[in-house]
């Protein structure tokens, strides 16, 4: 483990791909204990291979560096109520589910604040919580949106996705800002 300024603070870190694990690395790097909560199959991206070391994928290496992990069955009482036990003792819930995913297993915001009422409760939406809240936010369609893709590639040609997922890493990087704020 890490040592730093978030020495001692507990987070509880219900996010996957990169927004979110990118949020709870940097907390992790400041110094947070980050618990990782894994489906049974773990991380999508344990299998995004090449590269690899030891037979784990380097993304979700470097992405998850500093943590810990469980793998927890949201759908199984016994696990949903490990992860309740886990938010009750966080002093950071960190989330990336859409809207309202979180809470048929009682790890919404409301749910989590009655049991745990100091919690720094994160939640990272690719479209908020309004009439948009249903679309998922992948980073690819964003930098189509946004027009981003317009400005890479040739002059005269068709648009191109940036070389890293941009807007993932912005949302996780404002998302860690926010909860350390």
């Amino acid at each position: 483990m890490m040592t730093g300024p978030l020495e001692g603070l507990l987070v509880a870190d219900f996010s996957r791909i990169l927004a979110g694990p990118y949020a709870t690395m940097l907390l992790a790097d400041m110094g947070a204990d980050v618990v990782k909560v894994e489906g049974p199959r773990g991380d999508d991206t344990r299998s995004w291979m090449p590269p690899v070391r030891d037979g784990v994928s380097t993304y979700y290496l470097g992405i998850n560096r500093g943590k810990r992990s469980i793998a927890l069955d949201l759908g199984d009482e016994a696990d949903a109520q490990v992860a309740r036990s886990l938010a009750e003792r966080a002093d950071v819930l960190i989330e990336n589910f859409k809207p309202g995913g979180l809470g048929k297993y009682g790890l919404d915001f409301d749910t989590v604040r009655e049991s745990n009422p100091g919690i720094i409760y994160t939640s990272i939406t690719g479209f908020g919580s309004g009439a948009g809240k249903h679309v998922p936010g992948y980073d690819l369609m964003v930098q189509a949106m946004s027009g981003l893709m317009s400005l890479t590639g040739e002059p005269d040609g068709s648009p191109y996705r940036a070389g890293i997922s941009v807007f993932d890493v912005m949302a996780g990087n404002h998302a860690a800002i926010g909860a350390v704020s």
